[in-house]
């Protein structure tokens, strides 16, 4: 309609009056800082993480796991999680706790926010922007593609958990 202004959300807006390259940054080295307090956290406290209730929480299996993931992979691992939602916070801990070689995992750990921190803010959070663009648009459409995408991620976990159960009843029989 002629004279009605509409405001859309672009993917180039700044973000609290900051570029968006720059908020990036702020948040890769907010995360850079983040792992070192984790590693330094788990390096002080040590074995007592293993009793603390995040440790009961977690669980001593899955906490052996990553142990033995750190224990194989070492620094690698370090790199590594950053790519694995759940690992990627944990796993800092039990470094410190194993007491790698701190060296390597700085090295890892910049490495690990150098690439990974990229990838989400052009990656995730265009398609982020590109919905709430969609959504300014129409809303109606939005919310279609919300509830498609959502029954996708619903349908995929009940698949995985499925297959899952499968072989382990499968190898326990």
């Amino acid at each position: 309609m002629p004279g009605k202004r509409r405001h859309t959300v672009e993917f180039g807006d700044p973000l609290f009056g900051l570029p968006y390259w720059l908020v990036g940054a702020i948040l890769t080295v907010a995360l850079f800082g983040a792992f070192q307090v984790y590693y330094w956290v788990g390096h002080k406290v040590g074995d007592a993480v293993y009793e603390s209730r995040l440790g009961r929480r977690i669980g001593q299996e899955r906490i052996i796991k990553v142990e033995n993931v750190v224990r194989k992979w070492g620094a690698l691992a370090v790199y590594g999680c950053f790519f694995v939602p759940g690992l990627r916070h944990t796993l800092p801990w039990v470094a410190g706790v194993l007491r790698i070689n701190y060296r390597w995992y700085l090295v890892a750990s910049a490495l690990g926010c150098l690439t990974w921190a990229p990838l989400v803010w052009f990656g995730l959070y265009s398609v982020i922007w590109a919905w709430l663009g969609l959504a300014a648009d129409s809303p109606v459409v939005a919310g279609v593609v919300a509830v498609v995408v959502l029954a996708l991620l619903v349908g995929y976990v009940l698949w995985r958990r499925r297959s899952r159960d499968t072989t382990a009843a499968s190898q326990a029989g």
